[in-house]
C-alpha cells in the first residue's frame, strides 16, 4: 500500500468515528443541523478521497450513502431509529471496505460485497426510491439547474446552452454571425436554436449595417467548454456569450472540483482548473467585481466573485459553492497541518526508547561525576540531569492521548445491546478530557468492553422490573476518568441490581471454588466473579454469560500494572473501580537499598519518610501521628539473607486510599526510572512490577505498590478477624 493509500485509510477511519458519533447523537437530537452537516461532509471526504486513490467500489457505495444522507440534510426524510441503525451498519460495512483496501486486494470478497449490495438495496428501497438507482458518477445536486439565459428562458436540459448575442458592429467589420453557427455545428449537434429579435428597433430607426440578432442555442458535444467558446475567439470582444453546460455534467464537475490539487487556490482558480469556467469569462468576472469597487472607493467591500458569475449566469450556483468549499477546506486543512504533523507510532516509540537509554546514561554521568568530586564536573552534569528530565518530559507528553476518543466507542456499544436485550440505557461520559500514555489506551479496550458489556447485561434490569422496583425505565451506565495522585482512574457504575452475593456464592460452591462451610467477606465474595470460568447468568447470550471475560479483565489490568476493585449494594448498582500508570515507559522513582539489593519505590505513591525506631517492637504496624500504619519488611518479605541495620526506615506510600509502610535499610533518594519488564519466568513474582537499570549497571527491580498495599491491608484483616473456619479459594 502506497503512502497517498495508507493516508486516505487513516484519515478514514477518523471520518467514520466522527460519522457513527454524529448518528449516535442524531438520534437524540434530530433537530440539529450542525451535526447533520458533519456527518454529511464526512462521508462526503471519504468519497472524494476514495476517488484521489481510485478506490472505486469505495465510491460508489459512499455515494449512495451520502444520497441518503444529503435527503436527511434537506428534511426530505426524517430522522428515525431504523434509519440511523440502518446508516450505522454502512459505518461498519465502509470500516470492512477500508480493511480489503488496507490489504491491497483490488476487490471485496464474495461475502462483504453481498452485505455492500443488501445494504445498498434497503438505502435505495426504502430512503431512496427511483432516485437512488443511479451510479457513483451521478453525484448530487442539491437544487434543480434552473437558470435563466439572457434573453429569459430557463435552462433544464441534458444539453449545453449558448445564449449569443453579436454587438451592432459586426457587421460593419465584414464578419457573417451565420459561419460561427456553422462552425459550431462541426462540434457536435444543434439541437435546437431560437433567434432573438427582441432588441430589433422599428424600421424607420433600423441602421442596415448593424446586427440585432442574438441567439439561443441548444448543444449537444463532446468538446469543453473552452473549445466551444473558442469558436467566437474573432467576435469574442463584440458579443455577449454565456455557456452553461447541461445538467448531467454538474456532478462531474464537483468530482473534478474534488480531486484537484490540496494546493492555495483562489475560487477562480478552482472553477479554471475544474472546466467550468474559462478563462475569459473570469477576467470578464474580475472586471465587474473592481468596476463598482473603484467608484465607491476603498471603504467600499466587494462583491463576491461567485455571486458575480452567478449573476452572469456563466456557472452553476452548485458548481460555485462546491469550489468555495474546496477553498474553504483546503485553507483548514493547511493551517492544521501547519500545527500537526503526523508520525508512525513505531517512530515514537524508538524515540522513547532512545529517551529512556539518555536517561540511564545520565544518571551513570552523574555518579561518576560525584564520584570525582570535581565541582566543575558535577554542576555540568547537573544542568544535563535537568535537560534530560525535560526532554523525558516532552517525549512522554507525545504519547499521551484523551480516553475520551475510547469511551465515545461505547455509545454504539450501549446502543445496539440494549436494543438487543430490549432494555432502555443512557451512557453518561466524563472525564474523557483525562490523558494518559497511549499504549496503556491501546491495551484498554478490551477490558472495558467486557466491563460495559456485563453491565449491560448482568446489572442493568428490564424496564419492566425496573418500574416496579420503583426506578427509572432508562438505566444509566457511567464511564468515569481522573487523575489520583500520578495514576488514572476509571470507573464504570451502573444503577442496576448490584452484584448478588448470595447466587454468587452459591455458584462458586457449586464449581467447587470454595468449600460450603467457608466464612467469606463481601470483598472477598464479590472477588469471585474474576475466577476463571464464573457466571451467574442462568443463559448464554450474545454478550455474555460464558464465563469468559472478567478473569480477563482483571489479568489484561494486572497486566498494566493496574489493579480493579468491584463495590456493589443489592437493588442499586455496582462500581468497578480500574487504576491503572499514566506510563508505561518512564517514571519518577524513590531508590532504597535492602540489604545489597536495590528497589525503585513509583514516586507519585510515595507519601514520606520516617525512622522506624523500637516503636513497633515485632509488631508490624505502628502508631503515624494518632493513625495505626500496617507495614511489611521488605527483608522478610523477599527473604534477603544478612543482618538488618540497627537503624532501619518506612516508606510510607499510598493507593485507592490506603495507606501503609515499606521497611528498608536505606533511603538512596529520586531516581529517574526507566521501566524494563520483566521476562516471563518473573510474571508471577509477588511485589514486583518491573526492573530497572542503575547508573552504575545494576539491575534494581520497581515494587508493585498495588499489590504490597493489598497485602498489608489482607494480612491485617487476617491478623485482626475472628476465629473461623477458612476454606481457602482455588487458584
Amino acid at each position: 500500500m502506497d503512502e497517498l493509500t495508507s493516508t486516505f485509510v487513516t484519515e478514514s477511519r477518523d471520518q467514520l468515528l466522527a460519522m457513527e458519533d454524529g448518528l449516535l447523537r442524531l438520534e437524540q437530537n434530530p433537530g440539529d443541523a450542525d451535526n447533520l452537516g458533519a456527518i454529511f461532509r464526512a462521508a462526503h471526504t471519504i468519497k472524494g478521497g476514495s476517488g484521489v486513490v481510485e478506490c472505486h467500489f469505495i465510491e460508489a457505495f459512499t455515494h449512495k450513502v451520502e444520497n441518503v444522507l444529503d435527503k436527511l440534510r434537506n428534511g426530505e426524510i426524517p430522522v428515525s431509529g431504523a434509519l440511523a441503525t440502518l446508516l450505522l451498519e454502512c459505518c461498519d460495512h465502509l470500516g470492512a471496505l477500508l480493511d480489503v483496501l488496507a490489504a491491497g486486494l483490488p476487490q471485496p470478497d464474495a461475502t462483504v460485497q453481498a452485505r455492500g449490495d443488501a445494504l445498498l438495496a434497503t438505502l435505495g428501497a426504502q430512503f431512496l426510491g427511483d432516485s437512488g438507482s443511479g451510479t457513483a458518477g451521478d453525484l448530487p445536486v442539491e437544487h434543480a439547474a434552473e437558470l435563466a439565459a439572457s434573453g429569459g428562458g430557463i435552462v433544464v436540459t441534458d444539453a449545453w446552452h449558448i445564449s449569443l448575442r453579436f454587438g451592432p458592429g459586426v457587421l460593419r467589420s465584414g464578419t457573417d454571425p451565420l459561419s460561427f453557427l456553422h462552425y459550431l455545428a462541426s462540434l457536435g449537434e444543434i439541437i435546437a436554436i431560437t433567434t432573438l429579435a427582441d432588441a430589433m428597433p422599428a424600421a424607420d430607426e433600423m441602421d442596415p449595417e448593424c446586427c440585432y440578432l442574438g441567439f439561443e442555442i441548444r448543444f449537444q458535444t463532446r468538446a469543453s467548454k473552452a473549445q466551444i467558446e473558442s469558436v467566437f475567439d474573432f467576435v469574442r470582444d463584440d458579443c455577449t456569450l454565456h455557456i452553461l453546460p447541461p445538467n448531467s455534467k454538474i456532478g462531474e464537475y464537483l468530482k473534478l472540483i474534488d480531486q484537484l490539487p490540496e494546493d492555495s487556490m483562489r475560487l477562480g482558480e478552482i472553477l479554471v482548473r475544474s472546466g467550468a469556467l474559462t478563462q475569459a469569462e473570469l477576467d470578464a468576472g474580475l472586471a465587474a467585481q473592481s468596476a463598482p469597487a473603484a467608484a465607491a472607493g476603498a471603504a467600499a467591500p466587494p462583491t463576491p466573485l461567485g455571486d458575480i458569475l452567478v449573476g452572469q449566469k456563466v456557472v452553476h450556483k452548485e458548481i460555485v459553492e462546491a469550489a468555495a468549499s474546496r477553498q474553504a477546506a483546503v485553507s483548514e486543512k493547511k493551517a492544521g497541518e501547519a500545527r500537526m504533523i503526523r508520525v508512525h507510532a513505531d517512530k515514537l516509540d524508538q524515540l522513547i526508547d532512545l529517551v529512556g537509554e539518555l536517561v540511564i546514561a545520565g544518571a551513570g554521568a552523574s555518579l561518576l561525576a560525584q564520584r570525582s568530586g570535581d565541582s566543575g564536573l558535577i554542576e555540568s552534569t547537573s544542568v544535563l540531569r535537568r535537560l534530560v528530565e525535560d526532554i523525558r518530559d516532552s517525549a512522554l507528553q507525545l504519547r499521551m492521548v484523551q480516553i475520551g476518543e475510547t469511551f465515545n466507542r461505547f455509545n454504539r456499544v450501549v446502543r445496539d445491546a440494549s436494543r438487543e436485550l430490549g432494555k432502555r440505557i443512557d451512557l453518561v461520559i466524563t472525564g474523557g478530557e483525562t490523558e494518559l500514555d497511549k499504549s496503556v489506551v491501546e491495551k484498554l479496550g478490551d477490558p472495558l468492553m467486557h466491563l460495559v458489556r456485563n453491565a449491560i447485561d448482568h446489572g442493568i434490569e428490564s424496564p419492566a422490573l425496573r418500574a416496579e422496583r420503583g426506578k427509572p425505565e432508562n438505566g444509566t451506565v457511567q464511564l468515569n476518568a481522573c487523575h489520583d495522585s500520578g495514576s488514572i482512574v476509571i470507573e464504570v457504575i451502573d444503577d442496576g441490581g448490584g452484584l448478588p452475593k448470595e447466587k454468587i456464592r452459591a455458584k462458586a460452591i457449586d464449581k467447587g471454588l470454595i468449600d460450603a462451610t467457608a466464612t467469606l467477606s463481601e470483598h472477598e465474595i464479590t472477588n469471585l466473579i474474576f475466577e476463571a470460568g464464573f457466571s451467574t447468568a442462568e443463559q448464554v447470550t450474545n454478550i455474555s454469560g460464558r464465563g469468559v471475560g472478567m478473569d480477563v479483565v482483571r489479568r489484561n489490568i494486572e497486566s498494566l500494572r493496574g489493579s480493579i476493585e468491584v463495590s456493589s449494594s443489592e437493588g442499586q448498582g455496582s462500581t468497578f473501580t480500574v487504576r491503572l500508570p499514566l506510563t508505561l515507559a518512564i517514571i519518577d522513582g524513590f531508590l532504597t537499598g535492602v540489604g545489597k539489593a536495590s528497589y525503585v519505590v513509583p514516586l507519585e505513591s510515595v507519601v514520606e519518610c520516617i525512622e522506624l525506631g523500637d516503636a513497633a517492637g515485632g509488631r508490624n504496624y505502628l502508631n503515624l501521628r494518632g493513625e495505626v500504619l500496617p507495614f511489611v519488611r521488605l527483608r522478610e518479605l523477599f527473604e534477603i539473607g544478612g543482618e538488618a541495620p540497627a537503624r532501619q526506615n518506612v516508606v510510607i506510600v499510598h493507593y485507592a486510599g490506603k495507606k501503609a509502610g515499606l521497611v528498608v535499610d536505606e533511603l538512596l533518594g529520586e531516581f529517574q526510572t526507566v521501566i524494563k519488564p520483566l521476562g516471563v519466568l518473573f510474571r508471577h513474582l509477588r511485589g514486583i512490577g518491573g526492573s530497572t537499570i542503575l547508573g552504575s549497571g545494576e539491575v534494581a527491580l520497581i515494587l508493585d505498590v498495588p499489590a504490597l498495599v493489598s497485602l498489608v491491608g489482607s494480612s491485617e484483616e487476617r491478623r485482626l478477624a475472628p476465629p473461623r473456619r477458612d476454606a481457602a479459594v482455588s487458584p
